[in-house]
């Protein structure tokens, strides 16, 4: 079990520690329902150091980075950042990630914790181009600062403008007295923020001044409500190596004005139309669907299967993700969850489920 820089830390604030994607990571502080509310209405930070990081360097980094993903890279600017997936050669999901442009000619790719070794080995067999790649991971950290208050309370941190960072956009300066971070507009929250990127031996000092200007320490559980109120896809559950990007909806992250790995079959799929969808749903009783639980029709056939499911708690009622026949994924259609022995009626909903 690999530990993060900041694992002492969240021990010693009395965090709730569990096994994920090899790490030992902190699940929660005060509670998933507390810690949610604050990430909605306030400022919280999560340590998401167990994340990997790819630089990609050289003249032909650029090549390998478009061979590799579905979105086009060549749009970035430096100070932009760009999120994409890895398609993998049978239609299938290598990773989803963002690219980040840090100068020319050099690239920051962010991967899942649980794909660090699956991503590299992929990019680095697609690597004919000779570009130069190296694996930060096990050197840096990664602080997500999300929430509607973030920009004012950490503007006191840095000498850059906060709030003049537009979304997926960031800049490389002075964060909490460290120089050479980088405060990145992104997150996976919904509700706003940043994400910094800072070395290992940096981190713990970032952390306390993070804290001390407001900032409510929260874990990967209330991380995982609050993605999932957005709608966002989490690899492992909702995307994998064997679903499709097209039925996943990231056809908007799908660029086909260059060649990529299986871009070909990719666009003959989204010329064609595909055959399921995934779809967002509101249950209309109590319940609360689970990941792996039956989605099935009105006379209890299955048609599908829940891949991501919880208790909303910021709507209080159950929400979740899953596959289904075309024919059933437009907007106000009627499913049902298989929980226990009760298919409980549930209503085909668009995303987000939470707006601000």
């Amino acid at each position: 079990m690999k530990n993060t820089a900041l694992t002492a830390t969240h021990e010693a604030l009395g965090a709730k520690m569990v096994p994920f994607a090899g790490f030992n990571m902190p699940v929660q502080y005060e509670g998933v329902n507390i810690e949610h509310e604050t990430v909605r209405t306030g400022v919280g930070v999560f340590d998401v150091s167990h994340m990997g990081e790819f630089l990609i360097e050289g003249p032909n980094a650029l090549a390998l980075i478009q061979k590799v993903s579905s979105n086009d890279a060549s749009k970035l600017t430096i100070g932009k950042a760009q999120y994409s997936y890895l398609p993998n050669d049978n239609g299938g999901i290598v990773d989803d990630l963002i690219i980040y442009k840090i100068k020319e000619e050099t690239y920051l790719l962010v991967v899942n914790a649980s794909n660090i070794d699956k991503d590299w080995n992929w990019i680095s067999s697609k690597n004919d181009v000779n570009a130069t790649m190296r694996n930060l991971s096990d050197d840096y950290s990664l602080l997500a600062i999300q929430g509607p208050k973030a920009v004012e309370a950490m503007q006191p941190l840095t000498s850059h403008n906060l709030a003049n960072i537009p979304f997926y956009n960031f800049e490389v300066g002075d964060f909490a007295g460290i120089d050479h971070v980088i405060i990145s507009a992104t997150g996976y929250t919904g509700s706003g923020g940043f994400e910094i990127y800072c070395k290992n031996s940096e981190v713990q000092q970032i952390w306390d001044k993070v804290i001390e200007a407001g900032a409510k320490p929260i874990g990967l559980a209330a991380r995982d409500t609050l993605r999932l109120e957005m709608g966002y896809c989490l690899y492992g559950n909702d995307i994998n190596d064997t679903t499709s990007p097209i039925e996943a909806g990231l056809g908007w992250v799908t660029k086909f004005t260059k060649e990529f790995t299986n871009s070909e079959a990719l666009l003959a799929e989204k010329t064609n139309g595909v055959k399921n969808k995934l779809v967002a749903f509101k249950l209309d009783e109590r319940g609360i669907p689970r990941h792996g639980y039956d989605i099935v029709d009105s006379d209890g056939n299955t048609i599908g299967t829940v891949t991501s499911g919880t208790m909303s708690p910021s709507l209080g009622i159950g929400i979740g993700l899953g596959y289904v026949p075309k024919a059933l994924a437009t907007p106000d259609s009627k499913i049902y969850i298989q929980i226990r022995k009760k298919a409980i009626p549930a209503t085909v909903v668009k995303l987000p489920f939470y707006k601000v």
